[in-house]
């Protein structure tokens, strides 16, 4: 009963001075407590956490400002390297026209040179067959001019001469039936 008399005694709008001073004593030794330790260690911490954000935000855009710059320089590298494969793929077909060129030319001259000693060759051919043809017959023309006359003709001189005549005379009907064609 006491208590409810107490209790009773009480008015809601005023307030017991020593809960107050009680109640304003213990928020002052935790304000305290957490004002001088555990809020400087809460700052410091993020504090500590966002020098780390910071940073690492700067160090993310150091390394796409480099990684940007290197990009850059390799596709400069790949423009450049493009430039030399063509340049040298030119070179590469301007020597090979060359050399096709160089090579028909050494080949022209191998084959003028060939058929020059082809008839060089026929000629030497012609002209030995010629005087084979004269001996031949001239021999044949002696003998039968000897048969014929009933003479022999065994000199050598009389012998060159008939047949040296006789070869002319052959030569010439020979040069006039070619000029009649």
């Amino acid at each position: 009963m006491m208590y409810q008399a107490a209790e009773e005694a009480q008015s809601p709008l005023f307030p017991v001075w020593p809960e107050i001073v009680i109640g304003l004593l213990c928020f002052g030794i935790i304000f305290f407590v957490f004002a001088k330790k555990l809020l400087p260690a809460i700052n410091k911490a993020l504090e500590e956490r966002h020098a780390k954000i910071e940073g690492g935000i700067e160090n993310a855009e150091a390394l796409q400002a480099e990684a940007q710059q290197t990009l850059e320089e390799y596709r400069e590298q790949l423009k450049d390297a493009r430039h030399e494969a063509a340049r040298l793929r030119q070179e590469a077909q301007e020597q090979g026209a060359a050399l096709i060129a160089e090579m028909r030319a050494e080949g022209q001259r191998q084959r003028e040179e060939i058929v020059a000693a082809g008839h060089t060759q026929i000629e030497a051919d012609r002209k030995q067959a010629s005087l084979a043809l004269r001996q031949d017959v001239g021999k044949l023309a002696t003998d039968l001019a000897g048969r014929l006359v009933g003479e022999s003709l065994e000199d050598h001189a009389r012998q060159s001469r008939v047949i040296d005549r006789f070869l002319d005379e052959l030569e010439g009907s020979t040069t006039n039936a070619e000029a009649a064609r």
